[in-house]
């Protein structure tokens, strides 16, 4: 189970959480019966929509992939498809044609940016008009305008051997696929850490092994406990001296061993050493750690700890943390496999 070390006791709680669920039962109650009683409600309205967008689709991910963008935001870039010729309904069809120019599975792609006009208003006679460019450089996109003005909605699509990052420490590298198409905020955070001198503050200070729940290849092993242990390494992705802004939730897939997931909106994170399904779809996975590196995390994961209690639960802090810093990649990876799928 994840948690921070400061998390407040949620026992504080209790009585505000059962109103709220009390509540909330009641309006459902309330929006069930208005709804069997109420033959006129049109299923396509507005508010059905909305719900849709919640659970994902409009993100394309009903589909079995990502396709987010961050909105306000134009990425330049040598264009390979001009919008003016180029138009779609939705962002996710304009990202759906940009992944459509990566050859075999995952890459590598003559397209990597997808930029497009999706406000009515804003937009005019340009709106649907889809952008696909290619970049010079994926890990430092060139930013053309940013901000409330901008009509425009971003994103970045990563190929096979591409938008790989280091997470160097002491015990060896860890190298991380990241997923723009499901995360592209919580990329772009990390991509910003790329341009810092330092990572001054980054470390892992939790880590915890498989035990006896679950095996090798990270599968739990039936009638096993959950935990403890959890089944992870934990840390913080900060660097001292540079302000932090809260990551919106975005894509929640099944933790998988080698997820790479915030806690919260970050900047504390964790990489899962197993498949956790009984979590459920909770955590932000902007990354994955490449399966030939995750003996490094297991590595970790058997370093001297001592116990602690965080909010009731039993976890294991390292003895000494571990600091590292977030690097490009030094040298090309060779035979690694860097085939990661970000669902």
């Amino acid at each position: 189970m994840v948690r921070r070390p400061n998390d407040p006791e949620h026992s504080r709680f209790a009585s505000l959480v059962l109103l709220l669920v009390a509540l909330f039962s009641c309006l459902l109650v309330y929006a069930v019966v208005s709804t069997l009683l109420n033959p006129t409600v049109n299923p396509q309205d507005s508010s059905f929509e909305s719900l849709e967008s919640v659970a994902g689709i409009d993100f394309g991910e009903k589909k079995g992939e990502c396709c987010r963008g961050i909105e306000n935001l134009e990425l330049w870039g040598a264009a390979v498809k001009w919008g003016s010729d180029f138009k779609f309904n939705s962002s996710v069809e304009c990202c759906q044609a940009c992944k459509a120019m990566c050859s075999g599975n995952d890459g590598p792609c003559l397209c990597d940016t997808w930029v497009f006009c999706g406000n009515k208003e804003a937009c005019g006679s340009r709106f649907g008009e889809c952008w696909l460019k290619k970049q010079k450089d994926t890990l430092s996109p060139d930013r053309q305008e940013a901000g409330q003005t901008v009509s425009w909605t971003s994103g970045i699509v990563f190929g096979k051997g591409e938008g790989i990052v280091e997470m160097e420490t002491e015990y060896g590298t860890l190298h991380i696929k990241l997923f723009p198409d499901c995360a592209p905020y919580s990329v772009t955070y990390i991509l910003e850490l790329l341009t810092l001198r330092h990572c001054a503050g980054c470390q892992i200070y939790r880590a915890e092994s498989r035990g006896q729940s679950w095996d090798s290849q990270g599968n739990h092993i039936k009638d096993a406990l959950y935990g403890p242990p959890f089944a992870l390494i934990q840390g913080i992705l900060q660097a001292q001296g540079t302000p932090f802004k809260k990551i919106p939730m975005e894509a929640c897939p099944t933790i998988r061993r080698g997820s790479v997931a915030w806690i919260g909106s970050g900047p504390e994170f964790f990489i899962s050493l197993a498949n956790h399904e009984e979590w459920k779809n909770s955590y932000t996975v902007f990354g994955s750690v490449l399966s030939e590196d995750m003996e490094i995390a297991e590595k970790i994961a058997q370093l001297p700890t001592k116990s602690d209690v965080w909010n009731n639960i039993n976890v294991s802090v390292l003895q000494r943390p571990i600091p590292f810093v977030m690097r490009r990649m030094k040298k090309s990876l060779g035979d690694l496999n860097t085939n990661v799928k970000s669902e």
